[in-house]
């Protein structure tokens, strides 16, 4: 006897039960060291709509390019206040704000080196699978030897870098669209 699929069916409508006592807007406390910055920025639809009811999960090193639950003895301990991961939720305008340190360069698994970025995780309703993504900063010169960033059409990089807000020292803005003109990269995992 034969069964049919069972149909995919998305996330929701009660998104965020059981999810929102993990939020947090930082990554690190205010003791730990490297260059303190504030990363915000929206979540737009295809049509330019806000996305409302998603969220945001970021991993990340600390700024001596050494991840949180990492074997200590490998690159040494973790900067003390730093945590690595943090789940932002969106707000009513698609918004999201989270506060951390500029990573620090990671080694590739080929033993080249990356440079700093954040992975970026999103989920929200309408989604089957989760989509995954990185936060560059912009002009940063290793950008231009990050294997992964290299493998990203010259034209489509920028949508993966956080760029200074005019004026600022330690606010950074990126925006997301999930499809049309400036369709942010997602990778596949």
């Amino acid at each position: 006897m034969s069964y049919p699929a069972t149909a995919s069916q998305t996330v929701g409508p009660y998104f965020r039960i059981g999810l929102s006592y993990l939020d947090s807007p930082a990554l690190c406390t205010d003791a730990a060291p490297g260059e303190h910055i504030t990363i915000s920025g929206q979540v737009f639809d295809a049509d330019g709509t806000p996305v409302t009811d998603g969220q945001l999960e970021l991993w990340q090193a600390d700024d001596q390019g050494r991840f949180a639950g990492y074997d200590p003895t490998e690159r040494g301990a973790v900067s003390e206040g730093f945590v690595g991961f943090a789940r932002v939720p969106l707000d009513e305008r698609g918004a999201f704000k989270f506060h951390t340190v500029i990573p620090g360069s990671v080694p590739a698994p080929d033993g080249s080196v990356q440079a700093p970025h954040i992975v970026v995780m999103l989920s929200m309703r309408g989604l089957l699978k989760h989509l995954y993504s990185r936060i560059y900063f912009y002009g940063n010169p290793l950008n231009e030897l990050d294997p992964v960033l290299t493998l990203v059409p010259t034209s489509r990089r920028q949508t993966l870098c956080a760029e200074l807000v005019p004026g600022s020292t330690d606010a950074y803005l990126w925006k997301v669209r999930l499809q049309g003109d400036g369709e942010t990269v997602f990778f596949q995992y």
